[in-house]
């Protein structure tokens, strides 16, 4: 028969071999979660960044209403140079957020790292506000030209 000290030992040292497995399945899981946690991190970063391309987009469009419509309505209530000059500032303001939306978003400050998010295609961001830079283009010819 063993002595009540040694079936106290090994009691203790079973009990500390299962808290070393409990703790070493512990350590994977919160490398697992730490994985996780920055792998949304990223994808909140992409998207954050989308949206900040869609605010861009959505002031350059407001700004290109605003100029056309400002030129419109002040046509006759002030003189002709100011509201060709109100106008064209802001048709000029909605090229330049167009092209800072692109910028901004195919030149991001920080990388994320490895999102499951998918950016947008460079190619499609280019072509598209390339279309409406041609259309401010256009608005800023009308605006200024127009008697």
């Amino acid at each position: 028969m063993a002595d009540p000290q040694t079936k106290a030992a090994a009691a203790t040292h079973e009990k500390l071999q299962q808290s070393a497995a409990v703790m070493k399945e512990s350590a994977v899981e919160q490398v697992d979660s730490a994985d996780r946690r920055t792998e949304l991190a990223a994808d909140r970063t992409i998207l954050a960044a989308e949206r900040t391309y869609a605010a861009w987009v959505r002031t350059g469009l407001a700004a290109l209403a605003s100029g056309i419509g400002a030129r419109a309505l002040l046509d006759k209530l002030v003189a002709d140079w100011l509201s060709k000059t109100a106008g064209a500032a802001l048709v000029l303001f909605a090229g330049f957020c167009f092209v800072a939306a692109v910028w901004r978003e195919m030149a991001p400050s920080v990388r994320p790292p490895k999102p499951r998010a998918q950016r947008l295609p460079a190619a499609l961001l280019i072509v598209i506000n390339g279309f409406l830079v041609l259309v401010t283009l256009a608005a800023f010819i009308g605006v200024v030209t127009t008697p």
